[in-house]
């Protein structure tokens, strides 16, 4: 009898567990929206963008991480505002245009990157008169307005979140999650640029309390805002070459991939390399191989087993590496940052990360390569980021 009740009672507590986990789910879900609402507002309000405009705005949470705003990456980029009453720019995906609008009218018409009119506004007309805009200039003040933006929403609304613990960060970043956004071309006018402002919940609450001066608060807000730059340079081409070669078929211990890694140099900020690593190839529609492990005839149930096993085996592998052959970057200054960024092997349900995140200071790198740290103190300094699982 006594045992009866006790697995009620634990019945009981195990129901009550989950209905408090769902409820705090649908809190954090509903809190999310609003977020992304309160920052969309602010961007439009910051850079004069009419409702037409559309900013999507994209959230996730990780317990014990924190949550991630992405915004899309042409948002750092001219795209339409008003630079006063008569002056309006307009830029297309690399078509620019400056025409002169009746106050208080606004924008007048948006091209898209044919030069075809997507929008008008009927209140004013355009004059057929047009010159040459500073594509630069305009960036510059464009970004600086969505940094306002992304501040302010931390510093005021920041809290509404409620669920965060004060270890847990809030992000707000145009990079995709794992996405490749900008393996594109670009006009020599319009490099996009990396943007990321990032504190924790803690810091919001201490502002909120009086504890810290909005001042000091702006202050402590870690930021990033740096320009890709094109220019190739050779030891950056070189660790593209020595990771392609590392990870292919016959090398790889583990997961291998197809020659496909990329860099983007980041002015003051670092080098961000772009991989993406499979485990296997599909032999048929039910049978996998795995050409690292000689494995072939494999069911579903077995490649994905195999995957998950092999996954500590990677992460670890690879960290060490980047710290092998990171240090022969020469290019970056010391407080620059060497990044892998990994999209990796498909495995639903294997509970494995989508995106997997390396991150280690040149300074490091440089300490190691002369022998002023161990291997050990090297590798615990490499910031690991995981993606949601699989």
């Amino acid at each position: 009898m006594k045992r009866g009740v006790r697995s009620l009672m634990l019945i009981g507590a195990v129901l009550i567990t989950m209905q408090v986990l769902a409820q705090k789910d649908e809190r954090m879900n509903r809190d999310l929206e609003v977020a992304e609402n309160i920052l969309e507002t602010l961007i439009k309000q910051k850079l004069e963008k009419r409702n037409f405009f559309p900013v999507e705005i994209n959230s996730d949470y990780r317990a014990g991480y924190g949550v991630t705003f992405r915004l899309p990456y042409n948002l750092s980029g001219p795209f339409a505002w008003g630079f006063g009453a008569q002056d309006v720019v307009i830029n297309g995906n690399g078509y620019e245009y400056f025409v002169e609008t009746p106050a208080p009218v606004g924008v007048a018409r948006v091209y898209d990157e044919r030069g075809r009119v997507v929008t008008e506004n009927l209140k004013g007309k355009v004059s057929s008169t047009s010159r040459a805009v500073n594509a630069d200039s305009i960036q510059k003040a464009t970004t600086e307005k969505l940094l306002e933006a992304c501040k302010e929403f931390v510093a005021d609304y920041g809290d509404l979140i409620s669920q965060l613990q004060p270890t847990e960060k809030i992000i707000i970043t145009n990079r995709g999650d794992g996405n490749r956004n900008w393996f594109i071309a670009f006009p020599e006018n319009q490099k996009p640029s990396y943007l990321s402002i990032e504190t924790t919940k803690g810091d919001v609450t201490q502002l909120k309390q009086g504890k810290v001066s909005r001042e000091q608060f702006m202050k402590n807000l870690k930021v990033v805002n740096s320009q890709m730059d094109n220019e190739l340079q050779p030891d950056l081409e070189l660790l593209t070459s020595i990771f392609n070669r590392l990870y292919q078929r016959d090398l790889s211990k583990t997961f291998f991939t197809d020659e496909n890694i990329y860099y983007e140099r980041l002015k003051d900020y670092g080098v961000i390399y772009y991989m993406n690593v499979f485990s296997s190839n599909q032999a048929n529609y039910d049978r996998w191989v795995m050409p690292t492990q000689g494995l072939n005839n494999l069911s579903q149930e077995e490649r994905d087993k195999k995957v998950k096993e092999l996954y500590p085996t990677f992460e670890r592998d690879i960290k060490v590496d980047i710290l092998e052959y990171g240090r022969t970057l020469k290019s970056l200054k010391s407080e620059e940052r060497l990044v892998f960024n990994i999209a990796l092997t498909k495995c639903k349900g294997c509970e494995i990360p989508a995106t997997l995140e390396l991150v280690v200071k040149a300074s490091v790198l440089n300490d190691y390569a002369a022998s002023k740290i161990s291997k050990d103190a090297a590798l615990a300094k490499i910031e690991v980021k995981k993606g949601n699982n699989q």
